[in-house]
């Protein structure tokens, strides 16, 4: 494996859909020590999936739809076949808390996959991990049948921010990879706030 603190060249990282026979590694990027927590939950769906049944609830949650098998949930990035980086994501219409949100609003009725977070493991951030979750999500949205993917990220405009904030995604990756400003939301991550972006397929 590569020092970690190297940058990563193209085609280092393999990224892959959260399947059954890779639960494992979901649980080694999100698990930690605990089984409290996100797990990729907070738009998804119920007050069970929020936690409110219970320490494991969001990762019951999160099992069960890995298992469904209609579409992944996530993405892994795998490098040298250890897991590194995760990314949500899923059709808008199948999540819930977003669609009901204040903050965040519908740009259109356009049927678009949302990208909600990004978690990338100590010592392998800012190496690239993040983009390659990123092209990985467009392609598998694409595969899907989706007519586009949305964003939600910051501008850092320049300011450092720590990472534990960066799960939304940065605007200057989602440009890069083609994605346009739509709208700036009334939803803050680190005190700034997050912009709504698109790529279309058509």
């Amino acid at each position: 494996m590569a020092a970690r603190h190297e940058p990563l060249a193209p085609g280092d990282v393999v990224v892959l859909p959260a399947t059954p026979e890779r639960w494992p590694d979901v649980v080694t990027l999100l698990g930690g020590t605990t089984e409290q927590g996100c797990w990729c939950q907070s738009w998804r769906g119920s007050s069970r999936a929020r936690g409110f049944s219970g320490p494991a609830a969001n990762r019951d949650a999160l099992e069960a739809q890995v298992a469904v098998g209609e579409y992944a949930p996530g993405l892994i990035a795998y490098l040298d076949g250890e897991p590194v980086g995760w990314c949500g994501l899923g059709p808008r219409a199948a999540m819930p808390r977003l669609l009901n949100s204040r903050t965040i609003p519908a740009a259109d009725a356009v049927p678009v996959w949302s990208i909600g977070c990004f978690v990338v493991r100590p010592g392998y951030r800012r190496r690239g991990v993040a983009r390659a979750l990123l092209q990985g999500a467009i392609d598998y949205a694409r595969s899907q049948g989706a007519p586009g993917v949305e964003s939600y990220p910051i501008d850092p405009a320049g300011a450092r921010v720590s990472t534990s904030f960066g799960f939304v995604g940065f605007t200057s990756m989602f440009e890069a990879a083609g994605f346009r400003r739509v709208l700036l939301t009334d939803a803050h991550s680190a005190g700034l706030p997050r912009w709504l972006m698109r790529l279309e397929f058509a």
